[in-house]
Formats: C-alpha cells, sequence, structure tokens
C-alpha cells in the first residue's frame, strides 16, 4: 500500500465517520428530543453540543482529519488516478467541503451557537417555544443535506478505491 492508498483508506474512514454521525442526528437523535417539552429540548441540545463546543478530542480529530485528510487524497490522487478516478476524487473533495463543511459552518454552527446563548432555565414558555421554532426546521433541513452530502462522498471515496 502506498501513501496515496494510505491516505485515500483514511479518508473514507473519517468522511464515513461523520456521515454517520451526522446520519445518527438525523434519523435517531433529533427525531428522539423532538418529544420532549421546549425546555427539554433546548437544554438536551445544549448538553450535547456543549461536548463538542469544549473540543471533544475525538470528535475534533475525525471532524478536522476528515478534512485534512480528504484534501490530502485529492491532491495526491492528481498524479497517481486515470481521468475518471481523479474527476470522482476530485469531486469527492468538493461535495464534502461545500456539502458539508460549508453548510456546518453557515448554518449548523451559527444556530447551534444561538441556542447556547439561551439560559433555558429562566426562559417563559413563549421564549422557549420561539427559540425553539427558530432553531429546529433550519437546523434538521441544514444537517440533512449535509448528511446527504456526506453519504455520498463516503461512496464516492469507496467508489475511487475499488478502481484502484
Amino acid at each position: 500500500m502506498n501513501i496515496f492508498q494510505l491516505t485515500l483508506s483514511l479518508s473514507i474512514i473519517f468522511c464515513s465517520l461523520v456521515a454517520g454521525f451526522l446520519f445518527a442526528f438525523t434519523i435517531v437523535v433529533m427525531p428522539g428530543i423532538k418529544q420532549l417539552t421546549d425546555g427539554e429540548y433546548i437544554r438536551a441540545f445544549q448538553v450535547m453540543d456543549g461536548i463538542i463546543q469544549k473540543n471533544q478530542p475525538v470528535f475534533m480529530l475525525v471532524w478536522i482529519g476528515s478534512i485534512i485528510i480528504i484534501l490530502a487524497a485529492a491532491v495526491l490522487g492528481i498524479g497517481q488516478l486515470d481521468s475518471l478516478s481523479r474527476l470522482l476524487l476530485i469531486s469527492a473533495a468538493l461535495i464534502y467541503l461545500v456539502g458539508v463543511q460549508v453548510p456546518t459552518g453557515m448554518m449548523n454552527i451559527p444556530l447551534n451557537n444561538q441556542l447556547q446563548a439561551l439560559d433555558a432555565n429562566n426562559l417563559a414558555d413563549s421564549e422557549l417555544h420561539k427559540a425553539r421554532e427558530n432553531f429546529e426546521a433550519p437546523w434538521n433541513k441544514s444537517n440533512t443535506i449535509r448528511t446527504f452530502f456526506a453519504v455520498l462522498t463516503s461512496v464516492l471515496l469507496v467508489i475511487v478505491l475499488l478502481r484502484i
């Protein structure tokens, strides 16, 4: 196994872990906390997101590592792949950056930060409801988008690996 194949394999692992994380939020976590009252919902999300906000080391390694490793694989693959595989790999990297990382930075993180700033224990029920309304649907929509693109990225990376 050469350095490119190792990098591509690590890219598949890291990007697939991110895809699985996002997928779990889409089909389990968010539908699960949807059943909670507005205050419970906000507090539950604050606690989960708080772990990430405190730079949980394994999460940070996987999330940031996925960006670095897919870019490294794309650069290394330029000179080692046939034109179709090269196109698939570059497409995977672009899809991952634009379809997963951009929505994260432009939508999910700002929404997370707005929710983190709330003192859920000291808000009126109407304020809790409004905060949840402003958060839940846009966050879920953005997460569904990034889940789709993360899974697509992993599929494309596996196809490239199989073509080597």
